[in-house]
């Protein structure tokens, strides 16, 4: 039996998406993260590049899970860069992941209530709509600053739910981060499925908690 086939699209009313990582290629990202901030971050102190990245990996794991995870504003003023013109800077390497856009009409022309559910930065978000376009495929979006908790936290889904209006029985979400998938599950939400590639240059990393898709494709149908 197909995940599809598992998953029943004509019980299931609300559809909630995740951003980096589900629906575009969290290569982006690691890349920012992981490349561009310890190159910079090693030019305006005078530093080695490993040093840097020594130096970050501490900062980062230091707020790993909260707020300030993805606060390019917090980032900015932490490490004295300007995240937010670096982040325009490599602009061009946003992208979608494959078969994104055909399950986001497909959902559309089932008539479903579509919502994104990020812990990215609002500034963030409207960078990678603008580039992407995909606003347009969403009834609404909601980020973590918006309800004050990250995703991890079952205080972002109780604000969700109060803001959106889905039905936890009646509804279906997709992330990559199982961390949050977890508390989902134990928010009620019935449909969950991990999205194992989320990074097109490395190996999926597959769940065994949730089940998992590589590709949209294999939720259409």
């Amino acid at each position: 039996m197909s995940l599809k086939d598992k998953i029943p699209l004509n019980e299931i009313k609300y559809v909630l998406l995740d951003m980096d990582g589900t629906l575009l290629d969290k290569y982006f990202d690691d890349y920012f993260w992981e490349h561009l901030v310890p190159e910079k971050y090693a030019e305006k102190n005078s530093i080695t590049f490993g040093k840097a990245k020594e130096e970050l990996l501490i900062k980062y794991k230091r707020h790993e899970g909260t707020l300030n995870w993805t606060d390019i504003d917090f980032w900015s003023r932490e490490l004295n860069l300007d995240i937010p013109a670096l982040k325009e800077q490599i602009r061009h390497m946003i992208e979608i992941h494959p078969h994104v856009e055909d399950f986001l009409k497909m959902l559309k022309k089932k008539k479903k209530k579509v919502f994104l559910v990020t812990n990215a930065h609002y500034k963030v978000l409207d960078l990678k709509f603008k580039k992407t376009e995909l606003g347009k495929y969403f009834d609404a979006a909601i980020t973590s600053f918006e309800m004050g908790y990250p995703k991890e936290r079952l205080e972002f889904w109780e604000k969700a739910e109060k803001k959106l209006g889905f039905e936890k029985e009646n509804t279906l979400f997709v992330d990559d981060t199982e961390e949050v998938l977890k508390t989902a599950r134990e928010y009620g939400i019935k449909y969950i499925i991990h999205k194992a590639k989320a990074n097109s240059k490395i190996k999926p990393k597959l769940s065994k908690d949730f089940q998992h898709i590589f590709d949209f494709e294999e939720l259409i149908g």
